[in-house]
């Protein structure tokens, strides 16, 4: 046998020995996927644990018997008729609906209310974020104290943490039911809407 042979069969005896040693043992690489599935499914239900505490059963005030204003925002939902029963109970002399640019009734309030002011207006940026800005301007200068903000369940958490960082009042929020088929887009979007509004955009 040659010296070159020699090495050739100990390179073949090696190789198989160094690619064990660089394979995890089968009962390690169990225990990984094992604690990786764990991380997953925790994962699952703390994301689902939140989307339910925030977009789904937010926790929101009782609403009180008057406040200065009510503010129907702009988005899905019969936002109307919820705005109109409280206009009607009287719970506060006026009521506002948001209406934005290119939508086919920006140009229409609400309808009259007896003994109710109904005003309409579109805010700039056309966002939850202009609304908000828009309603601690107004809120400035007729000196309110309380409003109710009329949304459906996937906007009330987002909606009141924008309008409290405009609005040094009371912010009260009334929901009204967002259709079956638009949670799934809607909850997604209120994910994005959320983190941008926690983490970009904290000041009024």
């Amino acid at each position: 046998m040659t010296p070159g042979s020699r090495r050739q069969v100990s390179v073949a005896h090696q190789t198989p020995l160094a690619d064990t040693a660089r394979r995890p043992p089968p009962a390690r690489t169990s225990r990984l996927l094992g604690r990786l599935a764990i991380v997953v499914v925790l994962g699952f239900v703390v994301a689902s644990l939140l989307t339910a505490r925030l977009f789904v059963w937010p926790s929101l005030p009782t609403l009180p018997a008057h406040a200065d204003a009510i503010i129907e925002l702009a988005g899905p939902g019969d936002r109307d008729v919820t705005a109109l029963r409280l206009a009607r109970n009287h719970v506060a002399p006026l009521v506002i609906q948001s209406t934005l640019p290119g939508d086919a009734t920006s140009n229409t309030c609400l309808p009259a209310v007896r003994g109710i002011t109904v005003e309409c207006f579109s805010p700039i940026p056309a966002t939850t974020r202009g609304e908000a800005r828009w309603i601690g301007r107004r809120a400035s200068e007729e000196h309110w104290t309380s409003v109710i903000l009329v949304t459906t369940p996937d906007q009330a958490w987002r909606a009141r943490l924008r309008v409290q960082r405009c609005f040094p009042g009371t912010v009260y929020v009334a929901t009204t039911p967002l259709p079956v088929r638009q949670w799934p887009r809607q909850i997604a979007y209120q994910w994005g809407a959320t983190f941008k509004a926690e983490a970009l955009q904290r000041e009024c």
